[in-house]
């Protein structure tokens, strides 16, 4: 079901608009059959929801490489053609890939299935300051909402049912299969939630501190606080001030644990940490998944998992 390559105005507009732009990751086998439905996808999430719906029916390929921070890519001209040649295209929102907008106003989109997965999900505004700081201060970056919505367990169902939706508008010949393929997925995403459920129903302290602010609905959906050092952005540089207004509550909290995102450096954390006589650990944003840890056999579901064991350690 590849469509035949398009050319001309589309991508040599495109190669002025992303020329400088940093190169998408192909994680596709290399073999996939030429008549398979072409699928293109941000980010690691996007990547793994539509490859658990579309298994063997569809050529699924990420952009955005293994472990690159989601935040600071920027597409290239090749990236534009990939999407621009694909059957369907798979995003978060506007919120989280903040370049997409730019990109469907440049490819020629009423011939590719758009599926923005966040769309029926209400956003979550940004209530800190800092970070609002940070995106008025930075040209290209905007933080009004939090884009995280996939460590959800049930917003991360949502998006799976839209990414079936777009792969049925496209090709409704497999419509039985990826109606069955998503049940089964979010049928894991269900036995995911309850076990979140059941581990915090009764904590007492239900407060966590992290160095990224990448986990609002998470603790939304089981009832927790977060509290970050810094906002949306790992870009994000916390002040003097900031830093010591969270050491402050950590002890006035008693906290035993400062967390920080396995995409980013663990210095703030660090300092953080060594201020205030506690120690660190690591949550996985699951933005971006390297090639080791996908190698080792991570995936959406066993990194949502060791979060919940991580989290026990201030959650209880």
């Amino acid at each position: 079901m590849k469509k035949i390559l398009r050319t001309g105005l589309t991508v040599a507009f495109a190669l002025g608009l992303f020329g400088c732009g940093n190169a998408g990751q192909d994680t596709s086998d290399g073999n996939a059959d030429t008549d398979s439905l072409s699928v293109v996808t941000t980010f690691y999430p996007m990547y793994e929801f539509t490859q658990q719906v579309a298994g063997e029916a569809a050529d699924v390929s990420m952009l955005i490489p293994s472990g690159t921070d989601s935040h600071g890519f920027e597409p290239s001209a090749k990236d534009v053609a990939q999407i621009s040649e694909a059957d369907v295209f798979v995003y978060s929102s506007p919120e989280m890939e903040t370049w997409v907008t730019d990109i469907l106003n440049v490819i020629e989109s009423e011939d590719v299935v758009v599926v923005e997965a966040s769309e029926a999900i209400e956003l979550l505004e940004n209530e800190t300051e800092h970070d609002h700081e940070h995106a008025h201060g930075e040209e290209g970056h905007t933080h009004a909402v939090d884009p995280h919505v996939w460590l959800d367990p049930i917003y991360a169902q949502q998006q799976v049912e839209a990414i079936r939706d777009g792969l049925i508008e496209a090709d409704p010949d497999n419509q039985t299969l990826y109606t069955e393929q998503a049940a089964h997925f979010n049928s894991e995403l269900d036995t995911l939630h309850q076990d979140f459920t059941q581990a915090f129903e009764g904590a007492e302290n239900r407060v966590f501190v992290t160095q990224h602010a990448a986990f609002g609905y998470l603790a939304n959906r089981y009832g927790l606080i977060q509290e970050s050092i810094g906002g949306y952005s790992t870009e994000t540089e916390p002040d003097p001030a900031r830093l010591a207004g969270i050491s402050s509550f950590i002890r006035e909290n008693n906290l035993p644990v400062v967390y920080y995102n396995q995409s980013e450096s663990s210095a703030i954390a660090e300092t953080v940490a060594e201020e205030t006589g506690i120690e660190t650990a690591q949550l996985h944003s699951i933005e971006g998944v390297s090639d080791v840890e996908q190698a080792d056999g991570a995936t959406y579901l066993t990194l949502m998992r060791q979060n919940l064991e991580v989290l026990k350690l201030s959650i209880r």
